[in-house]
């Protein structure tokens, strides 16, 4: 007699295991961050406004970009991404303000070094005998404004922001046995010279120099120095004067010095000649 068969039982078959999660993207937030700190910090230092302004950039766009990936689920750090994002923006203002500053500071710069650069060109002359050069106005002044090339003795320049410099005439000098400067045989001269601001703003008259050629063939005149002798120093308010008195050890045989006064950097060198 057959039996029928019996099948095998199974079991229900088991679900599927469920797919990973992706993980989060969090790097562009990070990055925004990260950018964004530096940025700032980079901001407050008006040479670093270049710098400033490029992290800037980039971390507010990475930041806008995170956020997007953080509103579709993709990324987990919108609080951070948000930060970076803020703080780009910060970044990219204090570029702004640290490039104005950094213009302005430049073009005062350049605007001093300007006005060290030119001279104050001589405008007028006073007093004394007539000039050498080949102007010459009523009691020793320039006509017409146009300035001799070589001033007398006791004639006064007058530049363009009205500092006037007056020469003296020479007078015999005797030097002491401790003087330097001085060559036996040669003689000795001495003058004052005169500094007197007429402008508004202080004059530094150590930036004085004076430089001298004594006779007819111009030999370099060597500056004495000796008790008594005391140039122009210090500074020169507005309305005040400085006076300062000079010697020169010239040729025995020498009958003219000529002086070359050299009030600064802005100011052009004038010549008197001396005789004696």
């Amino acid at each position: 007699m057959s039996h029928p068969t019996q099948q095998p039982q199974y079991g229900a078959p088991h679900p599927a295991p469920p797919a990973p999660a992706a993980p989060a993207r969090n790097g562009l937030g990070t990055a925004a961050l990260v950018l964004g700190i530096v940025g700032t910090v980079s901001g407050f230092i008006p040479l670093f406004f270049w710098l400033a302004g490029i992290l800037g950039l980039l971390a507010l766009v990475l930041g806008l970009v995170g956020r997007g990936r953080a509103k579709r689920g993709e990324a987990t750090n919108k609080g951070v991404t948000t930060t970076g994002a803020i703080l780009g923006l910060v970044a990219l203002v204090l570029s702004v303000v640290g490039a104005v500053l950094t213009y302005k500071a430049v073009d005062e710069a350049v605007t001093q070094i300007d006005k060290e650069l030119s001279n104050t060109a001589p405008k007028d002359t006073t007093g004394g005998d007539k000039g050498t050069g080949d102007a010459g106005g009523t009691d020793g002044g320039a006509e017409g404004g146009t300035v001799p090339e070589v001033l007398a003795a006791d004639e006064t320049i007058i530049y363009d922001d009205d500092l006037k410099i007056t020469v003296s005439a020479a007078k015999s000098f005797e030097p002491s046995d401790v003087a330097a400067g001085h060559s036996v045989g040669n003689k000795a001269y001495k003058f004052t010279v005169v500094v007197e601001n007429g402008g508004k703003e202080k004059f530094d008259a150590d930036m004085v120099v004076l430089e001298a050629r004594a006779g007819k063939d111009g030999v370099t005149a060597e500056q004495v120095y000796d008790d008594g002798l005391d140039g122009v120093t210090g500074t020169v308010t507005p309305g005040k004067k400085a006076t300062g008195t000079y010697a020169f050890d010239v040729p025995a045989d020498a009958k003219t010095l000529t002086v070359e006064v050299t009030p600064g950097f802005e100011h052009e060198a004038q010549q008197w000649e001396l005789k004696f």
